[in-house]
This record gives structure tokens, C-alpha cells and sequence, in this order.
């Protein structure tokens, strides 16, 4: 590699335009296999031959437009720290619809009327401009496996990087959306205070219905100087039911914890009930008649 390229790629991030070095040494360097275009007039260094790092890619994409772009969809949640892009998927660049740029291989392309990569529509994260993460929710939510739909906006409920609210408000711009609906009901459930797959399940098939009370979700309580918050509390009747994930099945660390918090919380009078996993997907008939029958014994003991 000639030294006047080797200097542009390291004063470039491993990043090179067509025409920051001479032609001959970028051909030369491309038939060595010591660079890569990756898009046109852009090259990337490369090692060993292996496949360009995902971030070397997106600043590759973001140089192409000539700052005209963000990163979004799947690539800006994976950016958010949401959901981690499985290799083979395109790098996702949003640009404004009179922006002439078209997806090339391994780069999709996306076009908004009036987009700009800056604020109120973009964020920098990582030194990268990227969408908002509502945007980025509700955008990346066709595109991924349904299975791994829901995980990036609940994470990004709980960590309280937004709310349901305001996806909601994003989402309200894009009736076309595909999937729109699955995306509805899940910030509804969310909007109610479910916080886990779980206990989105247990609210459509366990804990509502004719019968159940309306439960409060993710309760506050503080006991002897520690607050601790229940996933389903019946106020009337004093009684936590808990929703205990696959995850935590069989840690004896985890029982540990659970058994200390359950007896700090029978000090104050509230009765822990704990489902697993197994139980409330499984024996969802069966575990409304004990919960049924929990809150009436409860309900005559007072």
C-alpha cells in the first residue's frame, strides 16, 4: 500500500474518498485486496480480508450522501442499543425525497419528504446521526422477524428512553404502516403498564376478563427504606401475583432474592403469588381459577 493512502485511510477512520488519493495507487490497492469500494467513490480498508467492521459501513454510508443522510430503521435501533443487526442485513440510510441516492447492495435507502439530519428528527449518537427512537421504533417495525418486534420497544419503554405515548404519536402519521396494528396493541399494553412479554401474555389470556379486579401494574411500594415495584397488585385484597420469566426458573440466587422481598413485603400484610412462565402460557384456564379464588378467600379473611 502506497504511503499517501495508508495516511488517508488512517486520517479517515479506515475511510477513503475517490480522489482525497491518487488514482493508480487506489486501483493498485483495490486489485491487492488491501481496500474495498463499497459504494461509489467510497473505498474502505481492509484486513486480512475480512468483511469491513458494521460501523466502518455506516460512516461509509453516511460519507455517500455527503452528510445529507441519518442512519435508521434497523441500523439506527442497533445504534439506540436496542436490537443488534444479525450480519447480512443492509445498513438503513434515511434521505430527503428529492435526494437522488438509491439502494446499492448491502445499503437500503429510504426517502421522507422534508427529512433533514438534524434536530427535531435526528439525534448524534456515537458521533453518527441517526433518527429519533420513536422513528427508529416505529420504522425498523416491518422489518424485522415478528418474533423480535416487540423486545426494542418494550427495552426502550423500561429503560425510559421514551414512552408509549410518544410512539404512539409517531406512529399516528403512518396508517400504511405494515404491522401497524401489532404495534398498537402492544403500546396499549404498555400504555397500561405492562412492562415484559410476560405480562403482556398474562394480561390478554390470565389477568383480565370477567371476574378479575383491575389489577395496578408495577406498583409502588416502599418498605423499611426499600421501594420495590409489583407487577400485578390488587389493592382491595392485599395480594401481589408476581410473573416469574423462563430466565428465572431454577437460579437459586434469584430464589433467594425473591424469598427476602416476599417476606419484607408479608411484614406490611401483602401476600406474594408467584406464577412461572410455564404455568401462565400453559395452564392459563386453571391459574385464573386459583387467582379467582385467592382474591375471594382474601376479600372474606377481611
Amino acid at each position: 500500500m502506497s504511503p499517501v493512502l495508508r495516511q488517508a485511510l488512517e486520517v479517515g477512520g479506515g475511510l477513503v474518498r475517490r480522489g482525497e488519493v491518487p488514482v493508480g495507487a487506489l486501483r493498485w490497492a483495490v486489485r491487492l485486496g488491501q481496500v474495498r469500494r463499497v459504494l461509489p467513490g467510497i473505498y474502505v480498508g481492509v484486513r486480512n480480508r475480512e468483511p469491513p467492521a458494521p460501523d466502518l459501513l455506516r460512516r461509509a454510508g453516511l460519507a455517500w450522501t455527503d452528510g445529507r443522510a441519518a442512519l435508521s430503521h434497523a441500523t439506527a435501533l442497533d445504534v439506540w442499543g436496542l436490537r443488534r443487526q444479525v450480519p447480512g442485513e443492509p445498513v438503513h440510510l434515511i434521505v430527503a425525497a428529492g435526494e437522488g441516492r438509491r439502494s446499492r447492495p448491502g445499503f437500503a435507502v429510504h426517502h421522507r419528504d422534508d427529512f433533514v439530519p438534524e434536530p427535531p428528527q435526528c439525534r448524534w449518537r456515537g458521533g453518527l446521526p441517526i433518527t429519533t427512537i420513536e422513528r427508529s421504533l416505529v420504522d425498523a417495525w416491518p422489518l424485522v422477524p415478528p418474533a423480535d418486534r416487540p423486545g426494542p420497544v418494550i427495552q426502550a419503554v423500561n429503560d425510559r428512553l421514551t414512552t408509549p405515548a410518544r410512539v404512539e404519536a409517531v406512529l399516528r402519521d403512518l396508517p400504511r404502516l405494515v404491522g401497524r396494528a401489532g404495534l398498537m396493541t402492544l403500546l396499549d399494553r404498555l400504555t397500561v403498564g405492562c412492562r415484559s412479554w410476560l405480562e403482556i401474555w398474562g394480561h390478554d389470556h390470565v389477568f383480565s376478563g370477567p371476574g378479575m379486579p383491575q389489577f395496578q401494574r408495577q406498583f409502588r411500594v416502599e418498605v423499611g427504606g426499600r421501594v420495590m415495584y409489583l407487577d400485578l397488585y390488587a389493592e382491595r385484597e392485599r395480594v401481589d401475583f408476581e410473573l416469574d420469566g423462563a430466565t428465572t426458573h431454577g437460579d437459586p440466587r434469584q430464589r433467594e432474592i425473591d424469598l427476602r422481598r416476599d417476606a419484607l413485603l408479608a411484614t406490611v400484610g401483602i401476600l406474594v403469588v408467584r406464577y412461572p412462565h410455564r404455568r401462565l402460557v400453559h395452564e392459563a384456564a386453571e391459574v385464573r381459577r386459583e387467582i379467582r379464588a385467592i382474591l375471594a378467600s382474601r376479600r372474606g379473611a377481611r
